[in-house]
């Protein structure tokens, strides 16, 4: 049964300081409904209109879209000249553009007129070095200033980048660069997680024996984990940058759809697809998200808990273009106590807190009750992403967290940099659900036949071409790739792989990748509805679910992993199956529960089903290096109960 009143309603003052509101009135739209469904009619109306509104640097041309009825195929703003680097460094006073905290307490920052500055020098000196347009810059480096330093002179330089968090293996690194070929590999020396200090060094030495077209090796000296000078050829990057002139960088611009990042699938069923998006597509869509669904305002104090690896860390820069301080943060969530991000949140006075769904569980897990411990008065937005966000989370937020708040949970993805559905700040929060679809993304629901649905559970599509969808897969020269992964099920039409549900209340219920459905009995059952019942048990810290085939079926087998020291015996399976049983269908009780002491994730920190599928059916997991604990699937392997 629907709620009968949302958590959060905005008050008429707040609406109207809104960037949202501002746009409503400058295009003519009575409601939110109205100039959505106005953003998908007259698509290149609505995006030309909103590089206006947001003040775009470079030269729009005259063409918004061409093509506009190919999908894939579609071309936006084929006459444009733009620089993504000219778009995020404008500010450049004093006022603080990054802020770093790292897990050991280590605090620094730099002011806009210095992120110019050095951003200028590694401009000149990857220019003297020998970049290019269209070369390729990887980086294997923690969430420090000196990542968005050297991607943001890279992109000036219309080159690209692409970059994983420091905690992958080298198997998967090179899975990811081997196949984009970099010229320069830019590193840290180590990084801290925990209170450890793990050196790159030796993790260097294997990528380098890899990845032969490396002509220049950068090491950024943060933890102290490694010598450059003990690396052949390794350069130290600070040193790079002062042999270079100083003052701001130059801003050549270039097309709209000039490659400018290459992010990665998770590749755990296969190696990672190298998915490259446009600079233009990046900027305006970002832009769209950061100042009209997000709020954020010019000062605000941006901050997501994002490694490099994740599409939110390119989310989180593009914050730079709005004007607003990025406040960074190097370890782990809860080090050296739970309560450490919510600490950073007060001290910095953070406006934007953006987190995953099951970082918001894990402090409800642990009792974290910030509205009573810690002073968020300046936090307007919390931001929640990764995994669907259950009610019960929405109901912790607004308990325990802040009352008066915008809860965003969203929803998108590395296939498209960004989000089909987001937050809204005229809108109310309505528990369990996404608040809309995003302005120009045509997001339907298709069931299986192809044809729209609402009120039920479907796969989500983007019916029309949307500017950040990629302008292809790097090395996929004839696009077969490309159109495999996202429009072979339905031709012509974007398939996300989410299976979600539109509301009355015109927002988006997300219950898990499509891939993962469950289907006992030829009954689709999402993941997310099991989850949302398993994980409210004290004793279960967190679940996984999977279908395993049998005898011409599909059984439902939920794996957990329990508090330390607790054992999973029949008084506790018994409670599971009644939870589930009594506030689901007798469909969703599991047919198997058994306990576990992991669960794989991949570096994004999203829990893998599709691997432990592959595991309990006794097939390969294709590409191990995706996971971040790939020793986990030991756990599921030959077990009696399964078989």
């Amino acid at each position: 049964m629907a709620p009968a009143a949302p958590l959060w309603t905005p008050s008429p003052t707040r609406v109207r300081g809104t960037a949202m509101h501002a746009f409503l009135q400058r295009t003519g739209h009575a409601d939110y409904p109205a100039l959505h469904a106005w953003s998908v009619r007259e698509p290149a109306a609505f995006w030309r209109e909103l590089w206006d509104f947001c003040g775009v640097r470079g030269e729009m041309g005259e063409r918004v879209l061409v093509d506009g009825d190919r999908l894939p195929g579609a071309r936006w703003f084929p006459d444009a000249r733009l620089s993504v680097a000219e778009n995020l460094l404008w500010r450049r006073d004093d006022a603080p553009a990054i802020v770093l905290q790292r897990e050991d307490g280590h605090r620094r920052q730099l002011s806009f007129a210095e992120l110019a500055d050095q951003v200028g020098r590694a401009q000149r000196a990857f220019h003297a070095a020998g970049l290019r347009e269209g070369d390729r810059v990887a980086a294997f480096i923690p969430n420090i200033p000196e990542a968005i330093v050297a991607a943001l002179a890279v992109a000036s330089l219309g080159a690209i980048w692409s970059s994983a968090s420091p905690d992958f293996g080298v198997q998967g690194v090179l899975d990811r660069f081997g196949q984009v070929e970099p010229r320069f590999l830019v590193v840290a020396d180590g990084h801290l997680y925990k209170g450890q200090v793990f050196s790159s060094e030796e993790k260097l030495r294997g990528v380098l024996a890899g990845l032969p077209t490396v002509e220049r090796v950068l090491v950024v000296r943060d933890t102290g984990g490694t010598d450059p000078s003990t690396i052949p050829g390794a350069e130290d990057f600070a040193a790079f940058l002062a042999a270079a002139p100083a003052g701001p960088p130059e801003f050549p611009r270039f097309p709209f759809a000039q490659p400018l990042y290459i992010l990665f699938s998770s590749g755990t069923t296969g190696r990672p697809k190298c998915i490259t998006h446009g600079a233009g597509g990046t900027l305006l869509q970002h832009l769209k998200e950061h100042r009209l669904h997000s709020d954020l305002r010019v000062d605000d104090r941006f901050f997501y808990f994002t490694t490099t690896g994740w599409m939110m860390w390119n989310w989180l820069v593009s914050g730079l273009a709005t004007g607003a301080t990025l406040v960074l943060y190097d370890g782990s969530p809860f080090h050296p106590r739970p309560q450490v991000l919510w600490d950073l949140a007060e001290r910095e006075r953070l406006t934007l807190f953006g987190t995953s769904a099951k970082f918001l569980d894990a402090c409800k897990k642990v009792g974290l009750k910030p509205a009573e411990t810690h002073d968020l008065s300046a936090l307007r937005t919390l931001c929640s992403t990764g995994s669907p966000l259950v009610p019960e989370s929405f109901d912790y937020v607004y308990e325990d967290i802040k009352a008066d708040l915008q809860l965003a949970s969203i929803a998108g993805g590395t296939d498209i940099v960004s989000c089909f559905m987001l937050g809204n700040p005229v809108l109310p929060v309505w528990r369990g659900e996404i608040q809309c679809r995003g302005l120009g993304m045509d997001v339907q629901v298709f069931g299986d036949d192809g044809r729209p649905v609402v009120g039920e559970p479907g796969e989500l599509v983007c019916a029309s071409p949307a500017p950040s969808m990629p302008v292809g897969f790097w090395g996929d020269d004839d696009g077969s790739r490309y159109r495999a992964a996202y429009f072979e099920h339905f031709p012509g039409v974007w398939r996300h792989g989410d299976l979600v549900e539109l509301t009355e209340h015109g927002g988006v219920i997300v219950y898990g990748r499509s891939d993962a459905t469950l289907n006992p009995g030829g009954v689709r059952i999402g993941t997310a509805e099991i989850y949302r019942q398993v994980e409210q048990i004290p004793s279960v810290e967190e679940a996984i679910v999977v279908g395993q085939e049998r005898e011409g079926d599909q059984r439902v087998v939920l794996f957990v992993r329990l508090g330390e020291g607790l054992v999973l015996d029949d008084a506790l399976r018994a409670e599971i199956r009644r939870r589930i049983r009594e506030n689901t269908t007798p469909r969703h009780v599991p047919a198997v529960i058994a306990q576990v002491a992991d669960i794989p994730r991949t570096r994004s920190g999203k829990i893998s089903e599709l691997a432990v599928r592959e595991v309990i059916h006794g097939r390969p997991v294709k590409n191990t290096e995706a996971l971040a604990n790939p020793e986990a699937l030991e756990f599921y392997r030959d077990r009696s109960e399964l078989g």
